[in-house]
């Protein structure tokens, strides 16, 4: 992204860009906090900070990289501010209306029963070990990216998911065994 574009045409990229990725923000922010409330916040957070730096994102290959990058580190941030110390509340709507412990049809109820008992475990992964964990499994992130996107080393990377799988492990009864990250 150049600065030889004129400000219209930025703002009607940018408007284009957040509508292909807002979704999937958004279900990555989820993925990361556990709360649709607080993955709605996450995502606008990391949509507008992009949006400062729209202009100065050299490479499109980058954006999303620089997305990524913006949004985990705004879920970590939440998770060191006093206030974000709250308990979660099991019976909470969804967005859609349902209630969290409410059934599903019969045709998804086991999909679905699965992506609530793997969501639950997640929220008790500590943040960062849930950020790779979420980076790693679930965006198909390699070690190296998941370290760009983290500002860390892959070393920590590598010990951050291994200490994450064995929480799941602990947490899901080890059902995880045969899991393996992407790359």
């Amino acid at each position: 992204m150049d600065g030889s574009r004129d400000d219209a045409g930025d703002e009607l990229t940018f408007e284009e860009y957040f509508r292909l990725r807002r979704d999937r923000v958004r279900r990555s922010a989820y993925l990361l906090c556990g709360d649709w409330h607080r993955a709605d916040d996450l995502a606008q957070t990391a949509f507008v900070r992009l949006h400062r730096r729209w202009n100065s994102v050299r490479d499109p290959l980058a954006v999303d990289a620089y997305l990524r990058k913006t949004l985990v580190r705004a879920m970590i941030d939440e998770t060191r501010r006093p206030w974000r110390r709250e308990r979660f509340v099991a019976d909470a709507p969804e967005p859609d209306g349902r209630s969290r412990s409410g059934a599903a049809d019969g045709g998804h109820a086991d999909e679905v029963a699965t992506r609530h008992t793997l969501v639950e475990a997640l929220r008790r992964v500590p943040p960062r070990q849930r950020a790779v964990l979420v980076l790693r499994f679930l965006d198909g992130l390699d070690v190296a990216a998941t370290a760009e996107a983290l500002g860390c080393r892959e070393g920590t990377v590598k010990s951050q998911c291994s200490a994450g799988l064995a929480t799941l492990r602990t947490l899901l009864g080890g059902e995880l065994d045969d899991l393996r990250p992407a790359g």
